[in-house]
This record gives structure tokens, C-alpha cells and sequence, in this order.
């Protein structure tokens, strides 16, 4: 009888421990560690394939078109500032001429403008005469303009990465436009990236 009693006492003792287990983050990790395993084991079996498939995105040319396109948007996120008028005139003359310019640049690409690098045609009539991406100077400029309304440090920060991303984006777009179009060379080569005589 005394051993019956003592194996009822281990027992309860032992349901009343997984009782209170049961309530803790350690039995919840328990639970899952088969399928965090199984899981791992799969990753690590797919992995090769899975990196081969992202090199093949070229997902670093997709980031940068994105954020080059996008970034400057957060600027007007953020608290605006009393400016003085001269400084409100100047930001809103290089918003309104920056506009102005990537919307003739654009209009001039035609059916060719894509955010991605695409090369559909060549263009170098009209502004890319001037400069091979006159679309993203007048959209520079615009910003700029802008980064002037929002003047704070996270406007900056966000300015210089936009800006970052469009030149990673330029060079991603030569480099398409080179494989595509032998003649991009000779055009490289006497038109500015930029800024004429310059850059």
C-alpha cells in the first residue's frame, strides 16, 4: 500500500510539473524544435538553388531602380520648416524647373522610359543630346528642391541616398544599353553622364 501511495504522490508531483511546463516558453520552443529542425535541414538543402535564383534576379539592379524612384518621397514625410522667401523661391524654382525637365526628358524616351533597365531604343535627341540621363538630373534637381523645404539631417540622409541609388541605377543602365547598342559607346563617349563638361 505504501508503494502504491508513493507512486500516486510521483505521479501527481510529475503531472502537476508538466502542468506548469505546459504555461512556459520552454515547452512552447520544445514543441516546435522538430519543425525549426525539419525546416533548417530544408533551407540548408535549397540553399545553392535559392542563391543561384536571386544572382539571377539581379535583385541589386531592382533594389536601386526602387529606391532611386521612390526614396525621395519620404522627404515630404517629414515636418516642414519656415523658410525665408529667398530660400522658398529657390526651392520652388528647382522644383518647378527640375519638374519641368525630366518631363521633357521623358516625353523625349517615349514609349523607351521603364524603371527597371530595359533597352527598347536609343535615344539621344532632344536633352540626351546633352547629357545621357537628363531624366534623372531634372528629377536631382527637383528633389533637391525639395530637401530644401524639409531641410532637417533625415532629409539630408534621405537626399544622399536617393541620390546613391540613382547612380547605381545610371551605371546599371549603361552597362544594359551597352550590351544592346554597340553605337552607346561613341555616345558615352562624347556626352556627359550628367553634367556637360563636367561629369
Amino acid at each position: 500500500m505504501v508503494d502504491a501511495s508513493i507512486g500516486e504522490q510521483r505521479a501527481g508531483s510529475l503531472a502537476s510539473r508538466w502542468k506548469v511546463l505546459e504555461g512556459t516558453k520552454t515547452y512552447d520552443l520544445l514543441a516546435v524544435t522538430p519543425l525549426i529542425v525539419w525546416y533548417a535541414v530544408c533551407v540548408t538543402a535549397r540553399l545553392p538553388a535559392l542563391l543561384q535564383q536571386i544572382a539571377g534576379m539581379q535583385l541589386i539592379p531592382r533594389i536601386m531602380a526602387l529606391g532611386g524612384t521612390y526614396l525621395g518621397v519620404g522627404i515630404v514625410l517629414l515636418p516642414s520648416i519656415q523658410l525665408s522667401a529667398r530660400l522658398y523661391l529657390t526651392a520652388t524654382l528647382l522644383i518647378v524647373s527640375g519638374t519641368a525637365f525630366a518631363l521633357y526628358s521623358a516625353l523625349k524616351l517615349g514609349r523607351s522610359i521603364s524603371m527597371m533597365s530595359e533597352a527598347r531604343r536609343l535615344v539621344t535627341c532632344g536633352p540626351y543630346a546633352l547629357v545621357r540621363h537628363p531624366l534623372y538630373l531634372g528629377e536631382g534637381i527637383a528633389l533637391a528642391g525639395l530637401t530644401l523645404q524639409f531641410l532637417s539631417p533625415w532629409a539630408a540622409v534621405i537626399f544622399a541616398l536617393q541620390c546613391a541609388c540613382q547612380m547605381q541605377r545610371m551605371k546599371n543602365e549603361e552597362r544594359v544599353l551597352l550590351r544592346a547598342f554597340p553605337e552607346y559607346r561613341n555616345y558615352m563617349d562624347r556626352t556627359a553622364r550628367l553634367v556637360p563638361h563636367l561629369y
